[in-house]
């Protein structure tokens, strides 16, 4: 086996799923590279951006091969042409800008500046090649004295992620950027990484050549979860060489990390299979998952200790306690995906406040629902919401519960006369013969119902007419009953509070943005406990406004 092939195997080794797009890229990159490489990756482009790197990184160690210096570029970051010409020079000549040059970019104290245009930039590339092969030059002026590599010219490589945007952001540098080996006389190759196929950012009339296509295979459920494990892997070397207290990432646990990355994926693989979004999703989940383990052997040394023994190896639970523990996390698994997947909160944050607690992992072996969330702390933190806001959320969770045709005797009159009409829950009466009465079923049971934008403000202005009237400012302006209140939930700021607690999925939007015929319609989103501690806040009573509150 010669170096290239070992090169190969060991970086498929350390990238699952990637062995022929290695073999491929390897194989070109010692011997010929073309010019323009364009690489589509629909599924996931920067675990593809990370192999590429460790190619280049690599690739200078196979023997004939010339040395190579290599340039990764995010198209999102490098949004005008100044900062890409920069940043791709700095990279290419390894120059790192810092305090102490002044955060000056290549070449240095030189006046000279390759920024300018693609003319400067053309010509600060052929530069950087004439100092890689003979060395730096005084002021950049004749060439220096010729090093022992001199026949050896490099090879430049430049990697433009999300390369798609390059047609949004820098459109006149498309082109050229395609055709730069040809402009720049310079042994250079431009690869672009996107998502999107070359046809849809081709520039016009043929100006730029058709690149040498590669298409990156989505991966497979092994592929990803032998990817997730090789990081768990090398997470616990890195403890282990740092000596540090934490058993988290053991290695006697890798054997259960694997079950849990399978039962991860087979959840998170519906929406996304991207390795790096299923590692962080992962991360947080795991030390919580874990933690039942570790207390149960940190015990056991505890009692080993008092005993004065030796204290015991740490082993994997059988095979029904990992079940118990599947069984137990897998409803948490759903919640950090849509936390954390949106990036709603940070993995740490969200560790922090779904940790394990055995007082709820014994209610739920008890038989208690699994779906309830600890004693007093609700699914949606609501508690810094200004008071409009709280009243909003309370008229959603009376429209998306009451029926419409109870809002005109539950909100039309007073407080005293409403609880004389509120319908009145309890056993049907039982009817003699063959004929049996249909119970009807409480609309908390069977779920939030959905209500048009109108109705919620109906509602609302009937809380603020009854609940929020000695609160508010004189206004001598109103002076007819209804009158301010019909002012207030027309202002900007209701809307705003709406848009904003839908973003929050305190509320559902379920019609479609760009509907335009109808009032939206919304679900409400908090839970009875929810809306009852509101309530409690506001000093609305909420029981006196629900059609049936059983």
């Amino acid at each position: 086996m010669d170096d290239g092939e070992l090169l190969a195997q060991n970086l498929s080794e350390a990238h699952p799923g990637y062995t022929k797009f290695i073999t491929h890229l390897s194989t070109l990159a010692s011997t010929y590279l073309p010019p323009f490489i364009y690489i589509t990756d629909t599924n996931n482009p920067r675990v593809t951006a990370s192999v590429i790197d460790s190619i280049f990184h690599n690739i200078s160690s196979i023997p004939d091969c010339p040395p190579t210096h290599y340039a990764r570029i995010n198209s999102v970051v490098c949004f005008t042409a100044r900062v890409f010409y920069d940043t791709v020079l700095n990279a290419l000549a390894g120059w790192k800008p810092s305090w102490e040059n002044g955060c000056q970019n290549w070449p240095g104290d030189d006046a000279q500046r390759y920024n300018d245009s693609i003319d400067s930039f053309l010509h600060g590339l052929r530069r950087l090649r004439a100092e890689l092969v003979d060395g730096p030059t005084p002021n950049g002026k004749g060439k220096g004295k010729a090093s022992a590599s001199s026949t050896e010219y490099p090879s430049l490589v430049i990697l433009i992620e999300r390369a798609e945007r390059l047609s949004e952001s820098l459109p006149e540098l498309l082109v050229p950027l395609t055709r730069l080996a040809e402009l720049s006389q310079v042994d250079i190759s431009v690869i672009m990484l996107s998502s999107v196929r070359w046809e849809e950012i081709r520039p016009p009339l043929g100006a730029s050549p058709d690149p040498y296509y590669i298409d990156i295979d989505p991966l497979n459920k092994q592929d990803v979860v032998q990817r997730l494990v090789s990081a768990f892997r090398t997470t616990s070397l890195a403890l282990s060489s740092s000596n540090t207290s934490d058993m988290t990432y053991h290695p006697v646990l890798q054997p259960l990390y694997e079950q849990y990355v399978d039962m991860l994926y087979s959840i998170v693989s519906v929406y996304t299979s991207d390795p790096l979004e299923l590692q962080y999703i992962s991360a947080a989940r795991w030390p919580g998952f874990v933690k039942p383990v570790i207390t149960q052997y940190t015990e056991l040394v505890r009692q080993a200790e008092e005993e004065r023994a030796d204290p015991p190896e740490l082993e994997l639970p059988n095979a029904e306690g990992r079940l118990r523990l599947l069984s137990y996390f897998l409803p948490t698994v759903t919640a950090a995906l849509d936390a954390l997947y949106p990036r709603l909160t940070n993995a740490a944050d969200w560790a922090a406040d779904n940790d394990y607690d055995p007082g709820q992992a014994s209610s739920r072996n008890g038989g208690d629902d699994r779906s309830k969330t600890k004693k007093g702390q609700p699914s949606i933190k609501v508690d810094h919401l200004p008071r409009m806001s709280k009243f909003i959320l309370i008229a959603a969770f009376l429209a998306s519960t009451n029926p419409p045709k109870s809002d005109m005797r539950m909100f039309g009159r007073g407080a005293e006369e409403r609880k004389k009409r509120r319908r009145k829950s309890g056993s049907p009466k039982k009817s003699g013969g063959a004929q049996t009465s249909v119970i009807k079923v409480s609309q908390r049971l069977l779920g939030p119902a959905t209500f048009p934008l109108d109705r919620l403000l109906a509602i609302l202005g009937a809380l603020l007419e009854e609940n929020d009237f000695e609160s508010r400012p004189h206004d001598p302006r109103f002076e007819l009953p209804g009158e301010y209140t019909d002012m207030e939930i027309g202002r900007i700021h209701v809307y705003a509070a709406i848009t904003e607690l839908t973003f929050m999925r305190a509320l559902h939007r379920t019609t479609a943005m760009d509907k335009l015929d109808g009032p939206p319609t919304f679900k409400c989103g908090i839970s009875y406990e929810v809306a009852l501690a509101l309530a409690r806040d506001v000093e609305v009573a909420l029981n006196d406004l629900l059609w049936d509150p059983a």
